[in-house]
């Protein structure tokens, strides 16, 4: 009997180093540690979720470009990758809007407000935005410059990923610059 009892304990542990690991929650904490190191600004993480704000700054530093069309301007002197340099990001400006877009129109600031809120905006207001493109601030106007037909198609998770890591950066004012990705 503790011979099949040996067995079985060695079988079944056998079993469980065989099975595969959940690929996504691999692929998911790959992504969190890249976030962390890719963010280019100091972040507020008290009482903040790591990995969503992990989460957020990968998907925001490394797919969203929001930097682009967000900071004022985009890179550090002589770091735009569009000119050769290696692509670090303005920080003093990062997200903080007032890139030109014709002579009316110019991105929003997007850190946090007195109150922690992303362009001044509840995560409700927030995923509205990002799911419909209607400007939170002009009732009736659609958002023509931000991708936001992109970001309605993600996941309520990932955009409280994006709304929470936005939380963690710190507010900051638009630079001066004369169009997007300068």
């Amino acid at each position: 009997m503790k011979k099949i009892l040996i067995i079985t304990l060695f079988l079944t542990g056998l079993m469980i180093l065989a099975t595969p690991m959940d690929k996504s929650a691999q692929q998911t904490d790959s992504r969190i540690t890249k976030g962390f190191a890719i963010n280019p600004v100091p972040l507020n993480l008290e009482k903040k979720n790591l990995a969503l704000v992990g989460l957020g700054s990968y998907i925001i530093n490394a797919h969203g470009g929001c930097n682009d069309c967000h900071t004022c301007p985009s890179y550090t002197p002589g770091h735009n990758p569009f000119a050769g340099g290696d692509g670090q990001f303005n920080a003093a400006n990062y997200l903080a809007g007032g890139v030109p877009f014709g002579p009316t129109l110019a991105s929003r600031n997007l850190t946090p407000d007195l109150q922690g809120r992303p362009a001044g905006l509840t995560f409700q207001q927030f995923r509205h935005t990002l799911r419909t493109g209607q400007d939170p601030h002009i009732p009736g106007r659609i958002l023509q410059v931000m991708p936001w037909p992109v970001f309605r198609n993600m996941t309520d998770d990932d955009l409280r990923a994006i709304y929470e890591y936005l939380r963690a950066i710190p507010p900051a004012t638009p630079g001066v610059c004369s169009g997007a990705g300068e």
